[in-house]
């Protein structure tokens, strides 16, 4: 009975640690489904309210496929808005609560061929994993703010403009809990003051790609109005009332996986921003951030760019065959040419719509083509792109 015992307690032991492992190993993407889709409110279901919204789906469309917001101003874009019907697969409308909605799903080929005649990259599903940390200033009260945050001094409902805007731009963006775990390793200061490591060391436990810190504020960020002209306008019985001033800045870590002890690099800072709407200010910091991660992930180059990988564990035919295929689907590469073949090593030559550097910010998001990289490299010697990179293929 003791041997019983001890061996189940064994047991419980060893699934304890698994599921320690298991749920420690980075998860630095999500694959975003219904990118070719879109869903619009709209006020009736008339022939002219519904090309209306049929123009706008299509917007939204072209962001979350093609991730920045310039290519909306592409002559070609531009046709295809208004010709619209030509790239509608499907809609329907549906009532959510008092609104009703269009939803729309777009032809993924026609789609992907309106990028391929302006040369625009296709940014593919697997998306970096966001962490937004946000501090809402009111008066002397600051609030780190979650998606479970209650507190009264909180008056924007900004996670669920936060929440629309990632459904909008295909960009997985996630907010801490702001639970026990989270007030213990970091404080409303440290947001506040921006600080890179503590900031890091916290969002580990949610294993993201990049961190975005944003302060909102009304009042220690707001530039201070001149006493007088305010007393003159409270005095005036005809001026308009005053409106609430907002300012945002915010910072963004753009390789979170790569932090160390020491140092951080590529830590971004903004300028202020001001206005009287903060789900305004926060949505064009968002935009200018996602433009940000867009050109460190699919950015696109002006002329062919050719680029050398080595995959050294191709063992068999099948599974040439499975990397040659996985390598021609990637939304980056145009083509794909076996250079050579030595034992297990393929060397193949991609070539790009994106930059290398792209390219392999790209892969680091995907489980099945890994690259190694030597610890015992110097360095020092040589040029980082003059190294052919070495991947390992893992199905």
């Amino acid at each position: 009975m003791d041997r019983l015992e001890n061996m189940f307690r064994y047991i419980i032991v060893l699934f304890v640690v698994i599921s320690a492992f298991f749920s420690s190993i980075p998860i630095l993407a999500i694959e975003v489904e219904n990118l070719y889709n879109a869903k619009v409110i709209v006020d009736t279901q008339t022939d002219s309210e519904r090309k209306r919204a049929l123009q706008q789906a299509m917007r939204a469309v072209v962001l979350k496929v093609g991730g920045q917001q310039t290519l909306l101003s592409v002559k070609e874009i531009k046709k295809a808005v208004k010709n619209v019907n030509r790239y509608v697969a499907n809609y329907r409308y549906q009532r959510n609560g008092n609104n009703i909605q269009l939803l729309v799903s777009f032809d993924e080929n026609k789609v992907n061929q309106l990028f391929e005649q302006i040369n625009a990259p296709i940014w593919g599903r697997l998306r970096p994993q966001i962490l937004l940390w946000l501090v809402e200033e009111n008066g002397l009260n600051r609030t780190i703010v979650s998606t479970s945050t209650h507190y009264l001094e909180v008056k924007n409902d900004l996670p669920q403009m936060i929440e629309d805007f990632s459904a909008l731009r295909g960009l997985p963006i996630l907010m801490p809990l702001m639970d026990l775990t989270d007030a213990n390793n970091i404080s409303t200061f440290d947001i506040w003051g921006r600080f890179a490591t503590q900031i890091q060391s916290a969002s580990i436990r949610y294993n993201p790609e990049a961190i975005i810190i944003v302060r909102l504020s009304n009042s220690s960020l707001v530039p201070v109005v001149d006493d007088e002209i305010f007393i003159e306008q409270k005095d005036c019985l005809l001026c308009k009332k005053k409106q609430q001033q907002y300012a945002l800045d915010w910072s963004f870590i753009a390789d979170a996986q790569s932090y160390s002890a020491d140092e951080i690099d590529g830590q971004v800072f903004s300028d202020v921003t001001y206005g009287t709407a903060p789900k305004v200010l926060m949505e064009q910091a968002l935009s200018t951030i996602s433009d940000k991660i867009y050109q460190k992930y699919a950015l696109m180059g002006n002329v062919e760019n050719k680029y050398i990988i080595d995959v050294s564990n191709i063992s068999s035919l099948k599974r040439f065959i499975k990397v040659e295929q996985f390598l021609e689907q990637l939304s980056s590469v145009k083509s794909v040419k076996l250079l050579s073949a030595t034992g297990d090593n393929r060397r193949f030559e991609l070539n790009l719509k994106s930059s290398g550097q792209a390219l392999l910010a790209s892969l680091k998001l995907n489980k099945q083509l890994k690259r190694f990289i030597d610890p015992l490299a110097d360095p020092f010697v040589g040029s980082v792109d003059d190294v052919v990179p070495i991947f390992y293929w893992d199905p």
